[in-house]
């Protein structure tokens, strides 16, 4: 493998820009934190990159150990980008930049892509707020996707519905959500507007239901 571009600073900052300061590799974290992800998975919610591009920061990630490999058994036999423990650190890094960043959700532009699942992390922070953990699955008109709150381990969330009965099951337009990611409005604020319709038996709906 070729050699890691370096900033050549003792800074703590600059080394972890060594790593994870490249165009797109933040964003492949991202997708990684759904958990095992396909090539071609990673490729299709990745608009804009290039097949060299992302070959190459995988190679980069598997190489400074943030990320590894492995090949799924058969009947699947297909090969698989996973975080490591040291890569999965990288989550409240991305919760950060997403707050920092929550002013720049202004208007969508023509241009803009968008998967139902980068809502995932930033609401993620606002269900972790109000403690608790299960399985959450959210429904937008974009797509659905589930959120593993409070979880140690493994995926932080998932592309999809949830596998089985979510413990909480949340129903709002994108409007709603972009509002709740950009801090404009509190997860219990938007449960009592009926602007978020809550279903669902676990300890999660209840206590949205009630926050």
């Amino acid at each position: 493998m070729s050699r890691r571009r370096s900033y050549d600073q003792y800074c703590s900052a600059a080394r972890a820009l060594d790593l994870v300061g490249d165009r797109w590799t933040l964003l492949i974290v991202r997708e990684l934190l759904a958990g095992p992800r396909r090539y071609t998975d990673l490729h299709a919610d990745l608009p804009g990159v290039s097949t060299d591009v992302l070959a190459s920061r995988l190679k980069d990630m598997e190489r400074d150990g943030l990320s590894s490999r492995r090949r799924l058994p058969p009947p699947g036999a297909a090969y698989v980008y996973e975080l490591t423990s040291r890569g999965r650190e990288l989550l409240p890094v991305l919760q950060a930049l997403s707050i920092w960043g929550q002013g720049e959700l202004d208007e969508r532009r023509p241009t803009d892509a968008l998967r139902a699942h980068w809502f995932a992390l930033p609401l993620l922070r606002s269900l972790e707020a109000l403690a608790g953990e299960g399985i959450v699955e959210v429904r937008l008109e974009e797509g659905d996707f589930h959120l593993h709150v409070g979880a140690e381990d493994g995926p932080v969330y998932g592309d999809g519905p949830a596998a089985g009965d979510p413990d909480a099951r949340l129903v709002m337009d994108a409007g709603t959500c972009t509002a709740l990611c950009r801090g404009e409005l509190g997860m219990p604020d938007a449960v009592r507007e009926g602007r978020v319709t809550v279903t669902g038996d676990g300890t999660l709906a209840k206590a949205l239901r009630e926050a």
